[in-house]
């Protein structure tokens, strides 16, 4: 049975509940939008495969309930994660003056170094909005992330951008000669795999993390 990818990425999203994170999730994996709010119980996952400069590329991205009685059972998945999206509403500034707590969480259970992506949802409802373009900016400079704003009602900087991990970088390291070094996995019987640039004597180790945005 030929392999059905080359690389697993485990991607995680967090936030307060009714951000939006379900939304971005199913909009990204079966291009739908659902506009009524179902809490996520507990965590939540969906796959999706890409292939980039022929490399198949699994994206496992997980959905984490922002309610506190689950906030026990959702940073365990906290640890295995290369990428995580902190998601807060425009339309509220609570969810977004709760993404510092988010944070918190990241640097205390989460790898070190570990990509960390702000993403400010529901920009489509711009009449609503209560948290400037430039406060979601001047945050994630604070704590060193990408920051973009989304929609997954329009589909804004959603099906492009976050179909994989920054893909001009990947090209850049295929040039270079890209490696593709295989580890195991504790779940699902899946394989991981790390991504090691060869550039000579010395051999740089990237992480990689999706990046919403052109």
């Amino acid at each position: 049975m030929a392999k059905q990818y080359d690389v697993l990425f485990r991607l995680l999203l967090i936030g307060d509940s009714g951000v939006g994170k379900t939304c971005l999730l199913c909009r990204f994996t079966d291009n739908e939008f659902h506009s009524s709010h179902i809490s996520t119980i507990g965590v939540d996952f969906k796959m999706k495969t890409i292939e980039v400069d022929g490399i198949k590329v699994r994206i496992q991205i997980w959905d984490t309930a922002g309610q506190e009685r689950y906030q026990t059972i959702t940073k365990q998945y906290y640890r295995r994660a290369q990428g995580i999206f902190l998601v807060y509403d425009i339309s509220s500034e609570r969810s977004y003056q709760h993404i510092m707590k988010w944070v918190s969480d990241v640097d205390e259970y989460a790898p070190e170094g570990v990509q960390k992506i702000l993403i400010g949802n529901k920009a489509d409802e711009e009449q609503k909005r209560q948290v400037g373009r430039e406060q979601g900016q001047q945050l994630a400079k604070e704590y060193g992330m990408d920051f973009y704003e989304t929609s997954a009602c329009t589909n804004l900087n959603i099906k492009e951008p976050i179909s994989f991990t920054q893909p001009r970088k990947v090209r850049t390291c295929m040039t270079e000669g890209l490696k593709l070094v295989g580890g195991s996995s504790e779940d699902s019987n899946q394989e991981d795999v790390t991504l090691t640039v060869d550039t000579g004597p010395t051999q740089h180790r990237l992480h990689f993390a999706m990046l919403l945005g052109n």
